[in-house]
């Protein structure tokens, strides 16, 4: 589970604006979204808040439970290696197998066989079953360096720029994201920054209808332009978090991606340190292909942390100890559904446990 430090004065509930040219969404009427404000009509506001956090509290039984099951097909080639009688070699090439067939990647698994060795031999353990503690001990340690808490308010606004392929589920992401923010008090401006697929600057907007807040959004022009509009707009309406959406872009697709690099050096450019993160949404059924994806937006973009959506789907959630030992940025949350419940902080012990059936 996950909450978030509410400031000490509470915020204020400002209903959203609705300019009268503001977009509809097709089907459920006017859409309680603001259209793009010129930053030049914007004055700037002090910016300086007190440090709000999220946290991660121990896990609730049932986001346990969720996450055990979300996390069955991925834990499937694990959970039944332990109801052996005796550890042998056959038993560490199995762990091996499955762990490489879970998308876990040569290296972290070579790591995670020596680690889990040693913990065997230094507890004596003489049973399967107690194998399947130290393994769960031995993955939570090599995932515990991904486990850091996503700091809201330390800026006003705290900027927020997502980024990934196509199909990822970042829209979708940041719709779950603005909700619990509401949840916790903060004010939430959105950016429809995908201005090459309509369909996704629709889906922000009717996110933004379901959640009553503002959207800064055009019909086709420059992503980066409309990112500026609403970092400025977030500054002039004293917004507590700005979320910009950016088009989906495979990382070999090197002018995409320079695309990419203009729209935080235009962001910085409406406020001082901004984006204050970026956040790298993957789909866990990429597998080693998500790793890629991590090496690629963070040589290009100086990624803050990660988003891993759709593990109940996926056989490949190993992938998270592969990018933990090759390239160790910060996992913010898990999706392990498609309900608002079902996006929450990871928990590095948690998720090792439920991996392997304990």
């Amino acid at each position: 589970m996950f909450r978030f430090f509410k400031r000490k004065s509470a915020p204020e509930t400002v209903a959203p604006d609705v300019a009268p040219d503001a977009t509809p969404v097709a089907g459920t009427g006017p859409a309680p979204v603001q259209s793009p404000v010129p930053a030049s009509s914007l004055a700037d506001t002090d910016t300086s808040a007190q440090a709000v956090e999220v946290v991660e509290e121990a896990p609730a039984s049932g986001w346990f439970t969720r996450l055990k099951s979300g996390l069955r097909k991925t834990g499937a080639g694990l959970t039944g290696l332990f109801g052996g009688s005796k550890i042998d070699e056959a038993l560490y090439e199995e762990l091996e197998s499955a762990l490489i067939m879970a998308d876990a990647g040569m290296p972290a698994t070579t790591a995670l066989l020596a680690d889990l060795r040693r913990r065997v031999k230094a507890a004596r353990a003489e049973t399967p079953q107690q194998v399947r503690g130290l393994l769960a001990d031995a993955l939570a340690d090599l995932l515990g360096p991904l486990q850091k808490p996503l700091d809201i308010g330390r800026t006003r606004p705290t900027v927020l720029m997502m980024v990934g392929v196509n199909g990822a589920g970042k829209t979708t992401t940041i719709g779950k994201l603005t909700q619990h923010l509401l949840g916790a008090g903060e004010k939430v401006l959105l950016a429809a920054g995908d201005t090459f697929r309509a369909a996704a600057r629709e889906q922000l907007l009717a996110w933004g209808q379901r959640n009553a807040v503002q959207v800064i959004a055009q019909e086709g022009g420059d992503p980066a332009a409309v990112a500026f509009d609403a970092v400025s707009a977030g500054k002039a309406r004293e917004m507590d978090v700005v979320i910009v959406d950016t088009a989906g872009r495979l990382p070999t697709q090197l002018h995409l991606m320079e695309e990419l690099k203009k729209v935080k050096r235009v962001v910085a450019k409406a406020m001082d340190g901004a984006p204050h993160e970026i956040l790298l949404v993957i789909d866990a059924n990429n597998g080693q292909n998500a790793l890629a994806q991590v090496r690629a937006f963070d040589d290009a973009l100086g990624l803050t942390g990660l988003v891993i959506t759709k593990l109940d789907g996926s056989a490949k959630g190993g992938v998270i100890a592969a990018i933990a030992r090759e390239r160790p940025v910060p996992v913010y949350f898990i999706g392990v559904g498609e309900g608002l419940e079902d996006l929450q902080t990871f928990d590095a012990r948690a998720f090792a446990r439920a991996l392997v059936g304990e």
